[in-house]
């Protein structure tokens, strides 16, 4: 992936052949909002234009398994962002708003799957995200996979 910088207030989704997770972290560092994988429908896809100019951050879920494989992987000392205590701050429905976020899904996708509006989705993932001092979905991202609210499931094997 060649090497730039997102100016000012612009938004980037990026459309990719390739979840390597090194792309992933490269365009996130250079500042874009979202990352899929080119074999989302098109649905997904307005989806995710939708949540990137809204302001939101979207990954792709194979794309968020392995930034969190690789994180999880090698964690500095000390860097644990969130404990399973630190949840009990949370409510039922944040929690599990939270781990649908860990799983990839946008908030129409949660706001479908639980039956509720995008607004009240949005609404619980910015409260989890105060209460537990996240800057960002990302990072939130981060903590359900470090409290143990979301695990790293290994990857499904296609047919026989």
């Amino acid at each position: 992936m060649r090497e730039a910088y997102i100016h000012g207030d612009t938004r980037v989704l990026i459309l990719t052949t390739f979840e390597i997770d090194e792309y992933v972290a490269q365009a996130l560092r250079a500042g874009a909002s979202g990352f899929l994988g080119k074999d989302v429908t098109a649905d997904v896809l307005l989806d995710g234009i939708r949540a990137v100019a809204a302001g939101d951050t979207l990954l792709s879920p194979t794309a968020t398994r392995t930034l969190i494989t690789r994180f999880l992987a090698a964690p500095a000392p000390g860097s644990r962002l969130a404990t399973p205590e630190r949840l009990t701050t949370l409510t039922t429905r944040e929690r599990e708003v939270m781990a649908l976020v860990a799983d990839g899904l946008s908030n129409d996708e949660i706001a479908e799957k639980l039956y509720v509006s995008p607004l009240t989705v949005r609404t619980h993932v910015h409260r989890a995200m105060t209460k537990l001092g996240a800057r960002d979905r990302a990072q939130l991202v981060v903590m359900a996979y470090q409290s143990g609210l979301a695990q790293v499931l290994p990857p499904q094997r296609a047919g026989p």
